[in-house]
């Protein structure tokens, strides 16, 4: 009965670390700007859960991880001696989510499940993010669900649901696919199957969590072609 597999982007499909620190030091040796670019990205990912849960918690209106991201940016420039960057220096440092390398193993255990399968994600990136990902990237989804379609953020029910509503099938015909023990286990409470895909790496040294599998899922695979593999595809 499995029809689609959707897939976490941030961590479980890219790279999103390495991908910035590298983007970050490009950019500075371009413009003459010094900073510790690791403590950076890690700085601002750790940005990420707060400034969604006050959107989660009611404590402020939709507001799509974009703004969230520059918001998240005016912050932390003060603290790593950036403050003077211009408008036009932030912005390229925002649109740095944007263009983000995948795993070595993306493509071709994509490429893979994609003949059997729909494949597509299920983020809470923004979709012209994860358009320009998928374009740089060359991520060959055949559909983007973002937080943009559901105007909510994971682990709401209304992102799991919603993307089984707009797939015209049941819950329980759809895979998500996560290096996180706490998305698959929100998406298989709405009733979807679930495979975790370790990614122990994502945080760098910060990383204390999702190094295994949490949960009784479906699948644990050590990357996408194993996956691929025990999908038969």
């Amino acid at each position: 009965m499995l029809q689609a597999l959707l897939f976490d982007v941030f961590g479980t499909v890219v790279d999103w670390r390495t991908s910035l620190v590298r983007r970050f030091e490009r950019y500075a040796s371009e413009n003459s700007l010094k900073a510790d670019w690791a403590t950076m990205a890690d700085d601002w990912r750790s940005e990420y859960e707060p400034a969604m849960k006050a959107v989660r918690d009611g404590q402020r209106p939709w507001t799509g991880l974009e703004e969230l991201h520059r918001e998240s940016l005016d912050r932390l420039l003060p603290r790593h001696g950036l403050s003077s960057l211009g408008e036009a220096q932030r912005q390229q440092l925002v649109l740095g989510w944007h263009f983000l390398d995948p795993w070595p193993d993306t493509l071709a255990g994509l490429t893979r499940v994609k003949k059997k399968y729909i494949i597509g994600t299920l983020s809470n990136g923004g979709v012209r993010l994860l358009t320009d990902m998928a374009r740089f990237a060359g991520l060959p989804w055949d559909v983007i669900f973002s937080s943009d379609n559901f105007r909510h953020y994971k682990p709401a029910p209304e992102v799991y649901l919603g993307a089984a509503e707009l797939l015209d099938t049941a819950p329980e015909n759809i895979m998500l696919v996560a290096a996180h023990n706490y998305d698959l286990a929100a998406a298989r409470r709405h009733g979807y199957k679930t495979a975790f895909v370790a990614r122990p790496t994502e945080y760098g040294p910060r990383q204390s969590r999702d190094f295994k599998a949490e949960g009784e899922w479906e699948f644990v695979a050590k990357d996408f072609e194993e996956l691929a593999g025990k999908l038969g595809a």
